[in-house]
């Protein structure tokens, strides 16, 4: 039903006598009631289904916008919500909701529930939405990689679960026409426990937590969207947790959760691979992250299935990982807004690069010898139809311009990550050198091209002058003689010689309308959860429906 039906089961007019009273509405009371049990009732093996009826509960009184096919920038609920009663509560139900996330309480043993029990050991309407959870509730029909619609896991914290989904609604509510979404400015604003500074009088519905325990929880539950989704709103808008984040000294336990998300590309929607493509961009904003990377060194990365990596750096794992996406992307979902974010997030690192892997390095230059055949193919197949059409005026053409443009763009891209790499970290990246002398031929047409001439000049110096110190050393040099006579040779080569480019600085900038992609993206995530239970899949208009 609509919400102007719902709320006339909530209103009601005393009469007495003759006269009646105005009619009072009792929906933004049993909102107000349903913040209070989820922010003040302890949490108890007795009252653990309580708090998780409550959160779906509130759920389910802000799926309206299940309803509409466009984001609904009003409604009833929104409007309790984030005024009157409700108000003072924001700050607690934010913090509330956080702590479920971190604790990941599982539920009581049987025989603590205050519920009836199903006979699988769930909750009320928890052990019916659990099972179906895992396989019906796939809907959300999503584009570009992988094309899958992921199906929830067995949840080990139904609470956590509708805890961390609950939160996502609430920061993605759209601004009142007067205010500003009151759950969006506690997630944007809040502190650590540790931080003593008082809070500027400016800054509302402020509250402390402990970034310890929210950093441990967002390392391991990485596997959900919605957690990715969490790490990406506190990174985006919540400087003092990207400021605790990139001071840690352990990113590895966050960043390679986040590789192994772009790695299994495949099987991964394209929300959750975008999400974790913008997360290494945020990150790879700051020099210090992109220097600390190299100095981690991992051994034995079992999920790295294409070679065996004993030992690599965290920064020559990334930039392996980021080069794969980029790679899948050209062969199978040719994404222009995955691309970008990919090679703005190894533009930015650039210059940091340190002691690469060689077979980091060699990928490097992989991927611009793919893209060189891709420019070379797609240029035959421009003249070829040039010629065809002046011998047929009937026939259209293809747009092979913009097609070579495009790769062009990502051409001129890749030179300048090598460019930047040569002219800031020249003396630490030997393997990155011994890459391109042994790939030399592949530059030669780019030298005189247009496009790129200004950029070739420090790439078309480095091969010339280490060539030349290797034609001296004489024929039939091992590897080992080859990375010796580079390390001389980078001592010797003057550094002036080199022309100095702009710094390669990329930052994320989220679109001018964020809602019409995230208020969908979560509720497709609330729909594939247990919560789906509560709607039939005919009425859903918000999001498209696969075949099941």
């Amino acid at each position: 039903m609509s919400e102007e039906e719902l709320q006339l089961h909530f209103t009601y007019e005393e009469k007495s006598g003759n006269y009646s009273s105005d009619s009072e509405d009792l929906l933004e009371e049993l909102l107000c009631c349903l913040m209070q049990l989820i922010t003040d009732i302890p949490l108890l093996d007795i009252t653990y289904e309580i708090s998780v009826e409550a959160i779906s509960t509130m759920v389910v009184f802000l799926s309206c916008q299940l309803f509409h096919k466009e984001v609904l920038r009003q409604s009833i609920s929104h409007k309790y919500l984030m005024r009157g009663p409700c108000l003072p509560y924001t700050s607690k139900l934010v913090k509330t909701l956080l702590y479920n996330f971190i604790r990941q309480e599982k539920p009581p043993p049987p025989g603590t529930h205050v519920f009836p029990q199903q006979s699988d050991g769930g909750g009320l309407l928890y052990g019916l939405a659990s099972g179906v959870a895992t396989g019906l509730w796939t809907v959300f029909t999503l584009g570009g990689v992988g094309s899958k619609a992921t199906a929830s896991p067995e949840l080990s914290s139904p609470l956590a679960n509708q805890s961390l989904l609950l939160l996502l609604v609430l920061a993605n509510l759209t601004d009142a026409s007067d205010a500003p979404n009151p759950y969006r400015q506690a997630i944007m604003s809040f502190k650590n426990t540790q931080d003593s500074s008082p809070f500027p009088s400016s800054i509302p519905h402020a509250f402390q937590i402990n970034f310890n325990s929210l950093y441990t929880a967002l390392c391991e539950q990485q596997t959900s969207d919605q957690a990715t989704l969490l790490l990406y709103t506190l990174l985006h808008q919540n400087s003092n947790i990207r400021t605790y984040m990139l001071a840690r000294t352990d990113m590895e336990n966050l960043v390679l959760p986040i590789l192994e998300i772009l790695y299994h590309v495949e099987e991964r929607n394209s929300h959750h691979v975008y999400m974790a493509l913008i997360i290494l961009l945020i990150l790879t904003e700051d020099d210090g992250f992109n220097r600390s990377i190299h100095e981690v060194i991992l051994k034995n990365i079992t999920w790295y299935s294409e070679r065996v990596l004993t030992e690599i750096s965290l920064g020559s794992l990334l930039i392996l990982v980021v080069i794969r996406t980029i790679q899948y992307n050209m062969t199978r979902t040719r994404d222009k807004y995955l691309h970008t974010n990919c090679l703005a997030a190894l533009a930015n690192m650039s210059a940091q690069f340190r002691s690469l892997h060689q077979y980091a390095a060699q990928r490097i230059i992989s991927l611009f010898s793919l893209l060189s055949k891709k420019h070379n193919k797609v240029l035959e197949q421009a003249t070829q139809s040039l010629r065809g059409s002046l011998s047929s005026n009937d026939v259209p053409l293809p747009d092979y311009a913009q097609d070579l443009n495009v790769i062009e763009e990502v051409i001129r891209m890749m030179l300048e990550i090598i460019n930047s790499c040569l002219t800031n970290s020249l003396h630490h990246n030997p393997n990155l050198v011994y890459a391109l002398l042994y790939k030399r031929d592949l530059f030669e047409q780019f030298r005189t091209h247009p496009s790129f001439q200004d950029i070739m000049q420090n790439i078309d110096l480095v091969i010339t002058f280490f060539s030349s110190r290797l034609l001296q050393a004489g024929a039939e040099l091992s590897v080992e003689r080859v990375l010796e006579i580079i390390k001389q040779g980078v001592i010797a080569l003057p550094k002036d010689r080199l022309k100095k480019f702009p710094e390669l600085k990329f930052k994320y900038v989220e679109e001018e309308q964020p809602e019409e992609f995230f208020i969908p993206y979560v509720w497709s995530l609330v729909y594939n959860s247990a919560v789906g239970l509560y709607w039939n899949p005919q009425d859903i208009q918000l999001f498209t429906m696969d075949s099941d």
